[in-house]
């Protein structure tokens, strides 16, 4: 194969290119993937994920008693989605299809490929509200053994595969500014080749110019992710109608490289982009203690124990619970006035129900290894995950008291001085009152005993009940919580086939788009919620039909 020339281009080594790349080397296809960042740098945004992948009807959801179906999924997600625009045909499509594969055939092939699933499938983003709204009607959420390089491992030993016969070029540091077309046909990709950078995986690189490259094929598909390390597109693109003001202060829960440059690239070469004001961002962000990434943060993924407190003190009203609806309780906190707010929970609480994002935050899942799980969440008597006791002894939105009045002093040194304790005492005196029999009048209270009826949730998620202000159950945590900057839900928008299609409606010949700089699918197969795990899961799925399209050359 000629250096600069192949069957197909593929621009971005995330997992959604690796996913559209091993595909084409199957087929024959001679493939060049470009990406600006350094070879150690293979898999993009996928390495940091926690390898959750939204799945149907799965052996491990029949293990655990849970009842699912493609009818069910496919009603949580249309209520969840709540498409309402005349764009969101292809969107609409794109998410039947997903639920279908997620239902049938994903499961089986990914087990072939080599990966595997922790036994107990997580319940997230629940929802909260009625039967045919937003969440997820039943735990969907399979983590994969590995975490995200687990996921990534089995296509990049695919694509490897390719590499070693000689049907795909890798092509680090080779930075896509121009979508070379002729008479609105794709011919190749132009754009700098950038400096060699050693920092670590997932650091801020350099972005030196030291040459130019060109490369040409008949087929260009751009997989180069979405904008979630870049607030000021992100600030542009916010939806200030749906949930008020963007944060000025705000945390990246995604590498510096999510840039978003390739989508107005894309859009200068006839890619058109759709419900780019849908996006997914989290509300229960803390600042790195060790950061890899400017302005790096971390999500908490929590049980529903912890109680949600505004900044000046007010509980959040449901459904705004822990785990159960994203986007409404960020437009809740942003309509106090203020840009953060507070978990207050126990030592019991932080132990079982305290989670990290990420694949570097759950050393034992990413090993793959039952004993080092079995040390970390089952052996470790009253503390929690290594990597949760580390953020709680060295994280600054981290608060440790053995006192109420301790606490509360410790939260207006982080705060600001607005939360008097009195009030904050009242609120939890009368949550801890529903503590002594299984009735309760509170809604959090009947979501937690709702949640411990799940055999998994009360096996490893979920807190036994007990009163907060008891001593015993101690040390009182507060944790300052930012808004964490993740996904792009819109994007350029594509047919089944990967496609982009331009704002004419017609098929940008030779144009394709996959993961998230496509919305995951057709320019945002989420609507405007996500259920959790559809994220790799788009990835894998829209890379996997841009690489099966009989439209490639």
């Amino acid at each position: 194969m000629a250096d600069n020339t192949a069957d197909a281009i593929v621009v971005g080594g995330g997992l959604a290119g690796l996913a559209a790349a091993a595909e084409l080397g199957d087929r024959g296809k001679r493939v060049i993937i470009v990406d600006q960042e350094p070879e150690h740098f293979l898999g993009g945004q996928a390495f940091w994920s926690l390898g959750g992948l939204f799945m149907v009807d799965t052996r491990e959801q029949r293990r655990m008693g849970i009842r699912d179906s493609y009818d069910l999924a496919l009603r949580d997600w249309m209520g969840s989605a709540q498409f309402d625009r005349d764009e969101d045909n292809w969107p609409r499509k794109w998410a039947s299809a997903y639920v279908e594969f997620a239902a049938g055939e994903m499961r089986p092939w990914l087990y072939d490929m080599g990966l595997r699933w922790f036994p107990i499938v997580g319940w997230a983003e629940r929802g909260g509200s009625y039967a045919n709204g937003h969440g997820n009607s039943v735990p969907r959420f399979h983590i994969t053994w590995g975490t995200g390089p687990g996921v990534l491992e089995h296509f990049i030993r695919r694509v490897q595969g390719h590499v070693s016969a000689g049907l795909i070029q890798l092509k680090f540091r080779h930075q896509v500014s121009h979508i070379i077309m002729q008479n609105g046909t794709a011919k190749g990709v132009s754009g700098e080749v950038l400096a060699d950078d050693s920092v670590q995986r997932g650091g801020k690189t350099n972005r030196d110019e030291v040459g130019e490259f060109e490369v040409y094929a008949p087929s260009v598909i751009v997989t180069s992710g979405g904008i979630g390390g870049n607030f000021e597109m992100v600030r542009k693109n916010w939806p200030t109608n749906r949930l008020g003001e963007p944060p000025k202060d705000m945390i990246a829960g995604v590498p510096f490289h999510v840039d978003g440059r390739m989508i107005p690239i894309s859009e200068k070469a006839g890619g058109h982009v759709i419900n780019g004001d849908r996006m997914w961002h989290y509300t229960e962000g803390v600042r790195n203690w060790d950061p890899i990434w400017p302005a790096h943060g971390i999500r908490i993924l929590p049980g529903p124990s912890s109680m949600w407190f505004d900044a000046c003190g007010n509980r959040l009203q449901p459904p705004c619970l822990p785990g159960f609806d994203t986007l409404g309780t960020l437009r809740e906190i942003l309509k106090t006035g203020y840009e953060y707010s507070w978990f207050v929970l126990t030592q019991k609480v932080i132990k079982k129900e305290f989670a990290l994002s990420g694949s570097e935050q759950n050393p034992d899942f990413t090993s793959g290894s039952w004993k080092e799980v079995i040390q970390q969440r089952i052996l470790s008597g009253s503390k929690a995950t290594g990597p949760v006791e580390a953020f709680k002894e060295k994280g600054e939105d981290f608060v440790v008291a053995n006192t109420l009045t301790e606490l509360v002093s410790g939260m207006n040194q982080l705060g600001g001085g607005l939360i008097d304790e009195a009030y904050l005492r009242t609120q939890i005196e009368a949550r801890d009152s529903q503590i002594d029999n299984p009735f309760s009048k509170d809604a959090q209270m009947m979501a937690i005993h709702a949640a411990r009826n799940y055999r998994g949730d009360r096996l490893i998620r979920t807190a036994k009940p007990h009163k907060f202000l008891d001593p015993s159950n101690g040390p009182l945590i507060a944790v300052k919580l930012h808004v964490l900057t993740r996904k792009t839900l819109g994007g350029l928008q594509t047919n089944l086939d990967s496609q982009m299609i331009g704002a004419d409606g017609q098929v940008v010949p030779g144009l394709f788009a996959a993961g998230e700089v496509a919305g995951f699918g057709g320019g945002g197969y989420h609507g405007y919620n996500a259920l959790e795990g559809t994220f790799l899961g788009g990835c894998i799925f829209s890379g996997r039909n841009a690489g099966r399209s009989r439209a490639v050359a």
